[in-house]
């Protein structure tokens, strides 16, 4: 059974695409069937992008991910943002990230700059 490939609009189509591709899941590589694979799944990932997109994390709570999943202490902050009072006020959200901040952060523990320089709000 060949499933017809056109645009994803709805749920409906979303699920017919979903279930064309788990059967075509083991399809060999180079073979139609692989190449209908790649197209449906190609379709699949436009359509969840557009229906659920995923924002990128604040910039803050990023940086304090990063600090629980690797142990990351103020303290070593201090080394990267500046110093005690600064790394408070980033993290309390009184003084925004700063481009050199946010290229240090990226640079030392490899967070995407990208995420550091988002907009957030401050805390008054």
């Amino acid at each position: 059974m060949t499933t017809e490939i056109k645009p994803i609009r709805d749920e409906v189509d979303h699920a017919e695409a979903v279930a064309a591709i788990e059967r075509l899941w083991d399809a060999e590589p180079g073979t139609p069937e692989h190449d209908r694979l790649e197209v449906l799944a190609t379709l699949v990932d436009d359509y969840e992008s557009r229906r659920w997109p995923i924002e990128p994390p604040d910039p803050i709570e990023l940086i304090e991910y990063v600090m629980e999943q690797r142990g990351v202490t103020r303290k070593e902050l201090e080394a990267v943002i500046g110093s005690r009072a600064r790394v408070s006020e980033v993290l309390n959200r009184r003084r925004h990230l700063t481009m050199k901040m946010a290229w240090r952060l990226h640079e030392a523990f490899g967070i995407p700059a990208e995420s550091l320089i988002r907009p957030y709000e401050l805390r008054r």
